[in-house]
């Protein structure tokens, strides 16, 4: 069975990744290239399953499929990922039978807009909007590198990425981006408890405290920088661009303009009311 971190793209999902990998692990340093969890899709998650995988109809037939292989072992595993709890006929991204639960982590889609620009390489705020408000948005497939991953991501729009999971039918956990910026030892002691109410890992007190001072978003930044990132995105000359960027930095009120601004807040006026962003 899978536990889902899922999220929309640049909202914190490889920050609690990096955290819980440290945490189960035995290692003393932190490793952001070498972490415990992995994202899926992966290609090798459908192999034997079909010989077109970069479709996206044959994307969207075997997600299923692919995460009925990899619970064979009937062991519970953690997953990243970006995709949308999406649902197209017959098929969905995932389903009772394969969840054990989802932990979805969300951010101010303002916030989301000023990083999106700097990951995807935008022209301006004005083109990210129009992406976090694209109900079709698709990325990660050949004809759409806008991630560093070769596979099909349906994301669809800001609002429906975080409508979509509140539907899963599996004990269901939001955590704000925000509330692990200021108060990271609440909210990763969420996590931990979600962790330990639906696993039979037991997480002593010492370890949890060393993970959440080790994997502070400023430490990570300087691990970037000394070690480089290998999920970070590239520039036209190939030059990696700095994934762990600006994090408490970024702030939308001296960065977006009142057009850009008023654009997100009319889109998104209900679901930035019940997470208290306006």
């Amino acid at each position: 069975m899978i536990i889902w971190l899922a999220s929309y793209p640049k909202s914190g999902n490889t920050w609690v990744r990096i955290f819980l990998s440290y945490l189960l692990s035995d290692d003393n340093e932190v490793k952001i290239n070498d972490t415990k969890i992995t994202q899926f899709p992966l290609r090798k998650d459908f192999e034997d399953l079909t010989d077109n995988i970069d479709d996206i109809d044959e994307f969207v037939k075997n997600c299923i499929n692919a995460q009925r292989k990899i619970n064979l072992n009937n062991k519970i595993k953690i997953f990243k990922t970006h995709n949308a709890f999406w649902k197209n006929g017959h098929y969905s991204f995932t389903d009772e039978e394969n969840t054990l639960g989802c932990i979805y982590i969300v951010r101010d889609p303002r916030n989301v807009v000023t990083s999106l620009k700097n990951h995807y390489r935008l022209k301006n705020y004005e083109e990210a909007t129009n992406l976090i408000l694209d109900d079709k948005c698709v990325i990660g497939t050949l004809h759409e590198k806008r991630e560093q991953i070769d596979l099909p991501h349906i994301i669809s729009s800001w609002k429906n990425h975080f409508n979509s999971w509140k539907k899963i039918n599996a004990d269901y956990l939001l955590i704000k981006y925000e509330n692990l910026l200021h108060n990271p030892d609440t909210e990763f002691l969420k996590v931990i408890k979600f962790l330990e109410k639906k696993t039979p890992q037991k997480f002593n007190k010492i370890k949890i405290n060393k993970a959440i001072k080790n994997c502070s978003f400023e430490n990570l930044q300087k691990k970037e920088l000394t070690e480089g990132f290998k999920e970070a995105p590239k520039d036209k000359g190939g030059n990696f661009i700095k994934f762990f960027n600006l994090g408490p930095k970024n702030k939308w009120e001296n960065i977006l303009n009142s057009e850009v601004r008023m654009k997100i807040e009319k889109s998104f006026e209900k679901e930035m009311k019940e997470l208290n962003y306006l």
